[in-house]
């Protein structure tokens, strides 16, 4: 008989962004394996929850603060959500302020995580391309910096946002972007192989279950969902995307008001390969952290092999066409 003991309850770990964790040794953190005996954690990680502006030095004083205080609370890599960078009031402002990957703000994040010692995921950067000069368009970026700030990964974007709900939400992400057109393999970090999205990838599990098959432990999802939708879909989709690809889930989110037309959802999360929340925020900026256990990642799959029983036969194996 299929058994899986159960996991305990969700707890707001650090919601608000001034509460520092305890050492991980220490720390009851729900996504602890199940288990008679007390484990050690594995991993631990941190999510970041902020409210960006077209302010750029006001967004970078407040990521590099979460930085520090996760990388102080024991964290080994440090999630920020999409447009960490900045969130513009239109695509004019938009462009006008992105930058390239060899630019000042990227500069800063290598410091920061030479000075921490962490990973940092850093997703929905603003990115003038080498193509820049000509298309006078950018992409939505995420990078992957190690600890010694050398970037060891780049998604661009391949999902991009045209969303128009009536009277309440109005989105053309590729009136001013280009979309990306690769899928980067996950990449190794302390915490597991991580596979690297970006927002509205999330409603697309064809992606998901490709960086499955390259091998990946993490999906991260950095993300700004408008209130509407995140209200609506948000945690279910990051849900169905742990259940179906049996990985951890990590969804860093923008929060509140970002200027005078848009609001974000917040309630950045991280979700277990059981489909569990195990660490949640709330609607305010702040940090959540969760431990990233890589051997109840592999019980909960063997338990449920659904990795070996699907009918590729029938409907293709949903490997990418492009994967460098």
């Amino acid at each position: 008989m299929l058994r899986v003991l159960p996991r305990p309850p969700l707890r707001l770990l650090c919601p608000g962004p001034h509460r520092v964790p305890q050492r991980p040794h220490g720390f009851a953190t729900p996504s602890s394996p199940p288990s008679p005996m007390a484990r050690p954690p594995r991993a631990l990680v941190a999510v970041a929850q902020v409210t960006s502006t077209p302010d750029k030095e006001r967004n970078f004083a407040g990521c590099a603060a979460l930085v520090r205080e996760a990388a102080g609370g024991g964290a080994t890599i440090v999630f920020l959500p999409e447009g960490f960078d900045f969130i513009g009031t239109d695509p004019a402002q938009t462009l006008s302020l992105a930058e390239s990957l060899d630019g000042d703000i990227m500069g800063r994040y290598a410091n920061l995580a030479r000075e921490c010692g962490v990973w940092l995921s850093l997703g929905g950067f603003h990115e003038r391309g080498k193509d820049w000069a000509t298309t006078q368009r950018i992409y939505n970026c995420h990078a992957l910096l190690d600890p010694n700030g050398e970037l060891v990964a780049a998604y661009r974007k391949t999902h991009l946002c045209d969303v128009e709900l009536e009277g309440r939400v109005s989105m053309k992400e590729s009136g001013f972007t280009n979309p990306g057109a690769e899928i980067v393999p996950p990449v190794s970090t302390p915490a597991g192989k991580l596979g690297l999205a970006i927002c509205y990838d999330l409603r697309f599990p064809e992606l998901s279950l490709a960086l499955r098959r390259a091998g990946a432990d993490i999906l991260t999802y950095p993300s700004a969902f408008t209130f509407p939708t995140g209200a609506a879909h948000w945690e279910v989709l990051l849900r169905a995307r742990a259940i179906e690809t049996q990985c951890y889930v990590v969804a860093a989110a923008q929060t509140g008001q970002n200027h005078e037309r848009r609001v974000s959802y917040g309630h950045s999360l991280v979700a277990d390969p059981w489909g569990t929340v195990v660490a949640q925020c709330s609607d305010t900026p702040g940090l959540c952290y969760a431990n990233i256990d890589l051997e109840y990642l592999q019980r909960v799959r063997r338990q449920i092999p659904v990795h070996q029983h699907r009918r590729h036969d029938l409907y293709g194996t949903t490997t990418p066409p492009s994967m460098h």
